[in-house]
């Protein structure tokens, strides 16, 4: 028995078993439809993450008036993620400069570390880079945020250099605040186009 549980512990293991799951995913990445907010809203909700369905049909909205793009990630059919690019951001520095956001970028817990949020991520740069030679992110600065924090940093993402936000001001020295989800350090990218 241990040894099993050696084998299945082992990186080596992994590696090959993530091999194993990505060959047979067909992934796919399209925008959001009229027929997504209930999916997407129940998908999270089997994770115990409380994702209105009123959400979506805002975003969906928002996609149809030119204010956003939604896109939808699928595994052989199955919603498992999505990410946002905003026009007009809600980040002072960026609406200034008219740097689009990569906002509220979300996988299912499940279907982490498979390629599936690279794929999105790749998906939206090149929307972006349509119309801007620098996307903008913003991400949490607690733990829940750590993958997402080496992922940006992977892809080429710097700090803004601003420091970090709290969707109403910069946080200045001596400040106490409490670390949420509204506290975002805020990052670009140059992209190619």
């Amino acid at each position: 028995m241990s040894q099993i549980l050696r084998y299945e512990k082992s990186p080596l293991n992994k590696k090959i078993m993530i091999k194993k799951v990505r060959s047979n995913m067909n992934i796919s990445i399209r925008q959001v439809t009229e027929n997504d907010p209930r999916i997407i809203s129940d998908a999270f909700k089997e994770q115990c993450w409380d994702k209105p369905i009123s959400l979506y049909e805002r975003y969906i909205i928002e996609q149809n008036n030119g204010e956003r793009v939604t896109l939808i990630a699928e595994v052989n059919g199955q919603f498992v993620g999505y990410v946002n690019v905003i026009w007009k951001s809600y980040y002072p520095a960026f609406r200034e400069k008219n740097i689009p956001e990569v906002n509220d970028f979300n996988v299912l817990l499940k279907y982490r570390r498979l390629g599936i949020g690279s794929k999105l991520m790749d998906r939206a740069e090149e929307i972006i880079s349509e119309r801007s030679s620098v996307a903008g992110i913003g991400v949490g600065v607690f733990s829940d945020y750590g993958n997402a924090q080496v992922l940006y940093v992977k892809r080429g993402y710097v700090p803004d250099g601003k420091g970090i936000h709290n969707g109403q001001h910069y946080v200045e020295y001596g400040e106490t605040v409490v670390i949420d989800h509204d506290i975002v350090l805020y990052l670009t990218k140059k992209l190619q186009n």
